[in-house]
Parts: structure tokens; sequence; C-alpha cells
């Protein structure tokens, strides 16, 4: 009986001293089975930190990759701005012309290599040729605003226009996502609109720990806020999972490149661990922060699938990350369609048939009342006013939506031809695929980044 007693007493106090401690109070309820998924933590951690992570950090360091056309300069359609984040560290520095790779600038690169846009449009002359005889040119315009129409209707958020003067070239890997300074009332708007607004929920129920009024949240706001959340479909209770995971990600971030010292003569990043602690630790977030983390996994599973799921698009002869090196292009193609193997192989992937079962009526509703809420989401990020802040938004909200815009159109990504000769009904532009992969990228980062912090709390014992 003692020898079975004393593991047993051994295991308590082991129990009782991670729940006291640090990496305890963060991790303790991050582990084992994810919601409304047939995976677990631990697999997921394998999986990204060992066989994923270091293919795809050399992928995104690429130039296809690394350069990325925003608009920074578009104004809040929601309210108005107070003013621009005065802060050093959230400026951007745009790209000059000849720092961009020709083959990135020239029209071509949209969607395949210079000779297939040739043939394509050799094909759409012929075609708007045969049309000029019989339309006139007001029939015309309306067939392309209809055909912009098509392609906006399976949109998940908000494009930039590659075409506009505002629109300017990023070198993501000189403007890295890290700790700016952005924080307060303006800050806290953003995500209080996103959440309050957009996430579906009643303005009745309390979301846990509302950061304008910084208040810790009872117990009975909570437990209803989770009632509440439990007894939604699992679509919109996926939604809110999502905003919530890109959330933690940002902040996994902004705690792991922080500004530790800023004198005269040196700039120094790394990690603050009471940074991340104020963002997740159970005890300072009111139970919460061990939340956020399990919803940053289910973040992955999401954009995990939708690599596994586009693999068939990348596969195309006609597809090429096109820069104007040949050799390098077909170097990083080969690359590319390696981590979407691997990303097809993960054994427990999210199944995404799940969502929008059911009624046809009630789940197409259901599909475009998401879509448009993840729109209006990918239109706030337009508000943010750091610069460097709103850029990084902006490229993990586009890179979430064209996940879900990837996972949605599983008849189109199976029809595409076999052929270049054939214009395919799904499509990417290459400012999708750069945010795809560069999102995931920082989604990826963060669950390695968990291993570093683990590592640290576990040392502050």
């Amino acid at each position: 009986m003692k020898l079975v007693v004393a593991p047993l007493l051994l295991l308590l106090l082991l129990l009782l001293q991670a729940s006291g401690s640090a990496d305890g109070r963060c991790f303790c309820q991050v582990t084992g089975d994810l919601e409304d998924c047939a995976c677990d933590v631990e697999t997921i951690d394998g999986f990204n930190n060992d066989k994923l992570f270091p293919k795809l950090q050399t992928l995104l360091e690429s130039d296809y990759f690394r350069f990325y056309k925003v608009n920074l300069n578009k104004p809040c359609p929601f309210w108005k701005a107070s003013s621009h984040c005065g802060l050093r560290d959230c400026a951007v520095k745009p790209c000059s012309p000849n720092e961009v790779p020709e083959g990135i600038r020239s029209p071509s690169h949209n969607k395949y290599s210079s000779e297939a846009n040739e043939q394509v449009e050799c094909e759409q002359a012929k075609h708007l040729g045969a049309v000029d005889v019989s339309l006139s040119k007001e029939t015309r315009e309306a067939l392309l605003n209809w055909s912009r129409h098509d392609d906006e209707s399976e949109r998940f958020c908000v494009v930039d226009d590659e075409r506009s003067p505002d629109s300017q070239y990023v070198d993501l890997l000189l403007n890295p996502e890290r700790f700016t300074g952005y924080r307060g009332p303006e800050a806290w708007q953003i995500w209080n609109s996103i959440y309050e607004e957009n996430c579906f929920k009643p303005y009745t129920v309390r979301r846990p720990l509302i950061p304008n009024s910084f208040h810790s949240s009872s117990g009975s706001e909570a437990r209803t806020f989770y009632s509440w959340l439990e007894g939604q479909c699992v679509e919109k209770r996926a939604f809110y999972r999502l905003i919530s995971g890109l959330h933690a990600s940002i902040n996994i971030h902004l705690s792991a490149r922080y500004l530790l010292d800023d004198s005269w003569f040196q700039k120094k990043w790394g990690h603050n661990v009471s940074e991340f602690r104020q963002r997740f630790d159970s005890e300072l977030t009111a139970g919460e922060g061990p939340k956020r983390l399990r919803n940053l996994y289910f973040l992955y599973l999401i954009e995990l699938r939708a690599l596994a799921k586009a693999l068939p698009f990348f596969q195309q002869p006609s597809f090429q990350l096109y820069t104007g090196r040949p050799e390098e292009d077909q170097k990083h193609k080969e690359l590319l369609l390696h981590i979407l193997q691997l990303a097809r192989s993960f054994p427990l992937h999210f199944d995404e048939t799940s969502l929008f079962a059911g009624d046809e009526k009630e789940a197409a509703k259901l599909k475009e009342d998401v879509r448009l809420a993840f729109l209006n989401i990918s239109r706030i990020m337009d508000c943010v006013g750091c610069f460097k802040c709103r850029l990084w938004g902006k490229l993990q909200t586009q890179g979430l939506g064209t996940s879900l815009k990837i996972l949605f159109s599983e008849r189109q990504i199976e029809a595409l031809p076999g052929s270049s000769d054939q214009r395919p009904s799904f499509q990417l532009s290459r400012q999708e695929i750069v945010s795809l992969f560069n999102a995931f990228g920082r989604i990826s980062t963060s669950i390695r980044e968990l291993k570093n912090f683990r590592l640290l709390l576990a040392e502050d014992r």
C-alpha cells in the first residue's frame, strides 16, 4: 500500500508546485485535446517545432515572400482616428523601386509566370476582340464589374489595390513584428470593436476582462460568457476562437520581441517574461490566459488545414514564384511544395466539413454572415494608429481570410484544369499568397516561442 501512496503523494505535490508557479499558471491547461478538434497540443508542438517551423522560416526569407505590397494610408472607415502613433518604433520603411526584384514589380507576378501570363493575355485579347463585335462599351464594363464582384464574393477580407499609388512594397524582414509601445485607449478600441461588434456576441453578455474598463471580471461574468459561447453553433464558436487565437499570437510576438534596452549606443530586443505573464498567467488574467493559448492552437490547425488543401493550386505547372531569377524561383517552389506536402501529412487535421453543414439555405446564410464579419474585421485594421502594427495586422487578417477562402473553395480547387490552356476558376493573387504563408509563419513562430517561454518561466521558479 505504501508503494502506491508514495507516488500518488509525490504526484500531488508536483501538481501543487506547478499550479503555484508562473509556468504552471500559464501552461497547466495548455495540454491535451483541443475543443471541436480531433487533435492535441502535444502533437502540434512536436510537428511544428521539429518539422515545419525551420523549413517555413527559410521559405519566408526568400524574395518572393519577404516583399509585401500594402496601402498603409487608407483612412479608418468606422471612426475618426485621433492621430498616428508618434513613437519611432511604429514607423515602417517602404522599399525604393530598385530594392524590389523586377519580376515582382512586373505585372506578371500576380498569379503565373510571365510566359503563362502572355498566353492568358493573348487568350483574353482574342475573347475581348470577339466580344467587341456584339457588345457595347457599357455592357463590356458591366461584365468586368460582374467578374470583379464574383471574385470579391469569395473573399473573407479586403485586399488592397496593388495598382493604387498609395500601395507600397515593404520588406517584412526589415520591418519585423515586435513591441512598439503602441497601447492605451486607442489600441484597446481596435480589439473592443472586433470582439464586441463582430464576434456575434450580444451586448448583454460581457466578455471577460474587457480592456477599456480594465476591471477584473467576476466569476459570474466569465461563467455567463462561456455559457453563451458554448451554446453557440460550432461555426460562431470557431469564429470567436480564431479571433482570440490571432490576438494571442500577436501578444506572444510582442512579448518575445520586446525592447529590453534602449540606450544611446544600442537597442536590445528579447523575451519579456513579465509582459508574457501579464497576458497569459491565469492568476493575472482571471483564468483567461490559458484559454487564449488554446485558441492559438486552434488557429494553427485551421491555417495548417488550408495549406494542405491548397496543394493542387500550387502544383500547377503554370504557377511560379516569379521574381526574375529562374534557378532561385524553381528551388523555392520545390521548398514550398515540400512544405505543403508536409502540411498534408499531418495526422490529425481539422475537419472543415463539420462547418456549415445541415440545411443548405441556413448554412449558406451562416457562411455569408461569417464572411461579412471577417471582412469587417479586415477593414478595422485600417484604424490601427501604429503603422507597423497596421502592417502586420493587415497581413495576418488577410492571411487568415485567405485560409478561409481556401477551406471553402474545395470544389473550385478540385476542378483546377490539368493544362495551362484553360483559365482556372480558383485563383490567388500574389498578395494573398504572400499573406497566407507569412500569416501562418507568425502562428508557427508563436507556437515555437511558447517553448521558449515555458523554459524561461521554469527558470524563474
